[in-house]
């Protein structure tokens, strides 16, 4: 199942549009705050799909019956520039576990590029709703092999795919690659460039969150 949030007018389209903007994303704090509260209203959204039960909760004046979540998720993360959509989740599920994933994309002379794994850390997985947020969908290799890494550490009752922007064949791949599993997207886009770039997109996600980083 696939949401795009910016199907409607809302306010996930408005910070989709200030993201996008190269008059204003170039405020870091602000583009950091955009995706943070885009995932902060996708964590809402998510909630809804989670198993809850009733307790009986003591106010001052009596007991009221109040929902309360079953079990908490487990949030991962694709570092580094995930990092602000992951705290705008965790900011609703305050009480989640949380793992990072350490991928990128090593490119060669020609513009072609693998993806490094270098660092994978989560904790128990297994029978749990499983998170998994990275900022830009696009050609939906790093995010089929970090869950595909997932995958062999546990199975998850539930998983659940945070992005700020998807791109159709990403979305596509990491279907193919990973059944069943939920995609929530701020928006999506239908083309990618010769270099796997999400067309229009924003740029560079990571880069825009923290400053430019040297290539190795």
């Amino acid at each position: 199942m696939v949401h795009n949030l910016s199907e409607k007018a809302s306010l996930v389209a408005h910070y989709v549009a200030e993201l996008r903007n190269v008059l204003i994303q170039n405020d870091r704090m602000r583009f950091r705050r955009n995706i943070e509260r885009i995932g902060e209203v996708i964590a809402y959204e998510i909630s809804k799909e989670l198993e809850w039960k009733t307790v009986d909760v003591t106010t001052p004046l009596g007991t009221a019956p109040c929902f309360q979540l079953v079990d908490q998720p487990v949030l991962v993360t694709i570092m580094r520039a995930g990092l602000p959509l992951h705290q705008g989740i965790l900011n609703y599920f305050d009480h989640a576990d949380n793992g990072f994933i350490g991928a990128f994309r090593e490119h060669d002379d020609k513009g072609n590029f693998t993806i490094n794994m270098g660092y994978v850390t989560s904790p128990e997985i297994d029978g749990r709703v499983l998170i998994v947020c990275d900022p830009m969908l696009a050609t939906g290799a790093s995010l089929a092999l970090t869950l595909q890494k997932l995958l062999t550490m546990g199975t998850p009752k539930q998983i659940h795919v945070v992005c700020t922007i998807a791109a159709t064949e990403g979305i596509d791949y990491l279907l193919a690659q990973v059944p069943g599993i939920t995609i929530w997207a701020g928006t999506i886009d239908k083309e990618l460039n010769a270099h796997g770039y999400i067309v229009p997109g924003l740029g560079d996600a990571g880069d825009l969150c923290f400053g430019e980083k040297m290539q190795a």
